[in-house]
């Protein structure tokens, strides 16, 4: 069925209309009067909905519900800022594996370092890619882009999950199987480095804070392939594949 994301208040009315954006996409796939879209807020509600007219796209409530394509589990990505548009990439996949949110923020070895102005427009464009990766994939939710000041802010936000854990290629004895064996959890944080890693003083800093740190394994992975691996495990280990 297809999806368009409203405001919230556009999804409580029991008419609607569909307008800049929407409208165009519905002009494009050609619907017809009769015809069942889904209507989305970006926070996990949706309400189906028959098209009433084509002039004006205008729409009839049918029945709301919850989004029944959003994952059991609440999986946060936390990623430190890398060069170029890796971030990006980052969170397009992670929103189509069903991330709960993507969160971004500095350590010791990041390259990208934006100032204020820049980082602006970086996130008004990554909350665009979030937007439409979750309609692509069909997504009851739009995951939140989040930057953060400082790793100190990062690890105090993820230690808050039931699982939070921190990635680093040094770590010999536990991998990631193990971690996600032991106690269950309803969400979960995953901490990765920037192209260069992180610093052992950061991944002491990390252990002081409450996260489990471990492995992905006997290759070191690219910055932008370690937390699409390890949500992918996740998802794996929480039966949403």
């Amino acid at each position: 069925m297809v999806r368009f994301f409203v405001s919230s208040e556009e999804l409580k009315q029991e008419e609607a209309a569909l307008t800049e954006e929407n409208a165009q996409h519905a002009k494009v796939l050609r619907l017809k009067p009769g015809e069942t879209v889904l209507l989305c807020d970006g926070e996990g509600h949706e309400g189906v909905c028959e098209v009433v007219s084509t002039d004006g796209w205008r729409l009839r409530m049918l029945r709301r519900r919850d989004s029944q394509s959003e994952a059991a589990v609440k999986v946060s990505v936390y990623m430190a800022l890398p060069k170029a548009d890796k971030l990006e990439h980052v969170i397009q996949k992670a929103t189509e594996l069903g991330a709960y949110e993507i969160v971004t923020f500095p350590s010791a070895r990041c390259v990208s370092r934006p100032d204020e102005k820049s980082l602006k427009k970086k996130l008004e464009r990554w909350e665009k890619i979030a937007a439409s990766a979750a309609e692509q994939s069909g997504r009851g939710r739009i995951p939140k882009v989040i930057v953060l000041n400082s790793l100190s802010e990062a690890l105090a936000r993820a230690a808050q999950a039931d699982k939070a854990l921190m990635f680093y290629e040094h770590e010999e004895a536990l991998t990631l199987k193990m971690a996600l064996s032991t106690g269950s959890f309803g969400t979960v944080s995953l901490l990765t480095g920037p192209e260069g890693g992180l610093e052992e003083a950061e991944v002491a800093q990390a252990r002081e804070a409450g996260l489990q740190v471990c492995t992905l394994g006997k290759r070191i992975l690219r910055c932008e392939t370690a937390p699409l691996c390890a949500l992918s495990a996740v998802m794996y280990q929480a039966g949403e594949f």
